[in-house]
């Protein structure tokens, strides 16, 4: 009898995340595409600011992981200078020498992450969801925190709990308790929440490397 119980709560919980990706995919693709026709002209002025400023390309693509351990290629414009890794890879630091005065400003105001719609589009992204690491980082972490690839249990996001609550300032271990966190509770309210909040920070700025 007690399997049985056990068996059909097991079941209801396999049908509401069921649900909930669904709609989440549904509403994803929706946003993305309604998103990215409305910011177009708006990465058309960034991609000519940044085309004056620096030489090299204007989108930067970059390996990551997502769901399930599968990698990706992310899509950004670029705001750093393009030798910015010539002495290996480093993690984002606060004024980081290694952007530019356009990128600064783009980065401030999230527009260099606004070509991910296309990841999102894709299936590889969702607009709420962990950040999407790299490998290299994942492996270092890692070691630290044997937790930490299971931040890869959902799509990641464009952004996320983490990010509206610390975002770069985390550490790695906060970051991974935030994520947690938003794996654990995911529902459409949350992501709503996530939603409004980031809004927020984009006008206030607030978070930015």
């Amino acid at each position: 009898m007690e399997r049985a119980v056990n068996g059909k709560y097991q079941m209801d919980v396999n049908k509401s995340k069921s649900v909930f990706n669904g709609g989440k995919r549904i509403l994803d693709i929706l946003f993305s595409i309604i998103g990215l026709l409305a910011v177009i002209p708006i990465i058309v002025i960034a991609a000519i600011l940044i085309k004056l400023e620096t030489k090299g390309p204007i989108m930067y693509t970059q390996e990551r992981i997502g769901k399930d351990g599968h990698s990706f290629m992310i899509y950004k414009l670029r705001t750093m200078h393009c030798n910015a890794e010539k002495d290996g890879i480093k993690w984002a630091q606060k004024n980081d020498s290694r952007v530019t005065k356009v990128g600064r400003l783009l980065r401030k105001t999230r527009i260099d992450e606004l070509p991910q719609l296309v990841n999102v589009i894709k299936g590889e992204m969702s607009i709420v969801g962990p950040r999407p690491e790299r490998a290299h980082f994942i492996k270092e972490f890692s070691k630290e925190l044997p937790e930490f690839s299971e931040r890869l249990a959902v799509k990641p996001g464009i952004t996320g709990w983490s990010q509206i609550n610390g975002g770069y300032d985390l550490s790695p271990a906060e970051k991974l308790e935030k994520d947690l966190f938003y794996i654990e509770n995911q529902s459409f309210l949350l992501d709503l929440k996530i939603i409004l909040k980031t809004i927020i920070i984009v006008f206030t700025f607030a978070g930015a490397r």
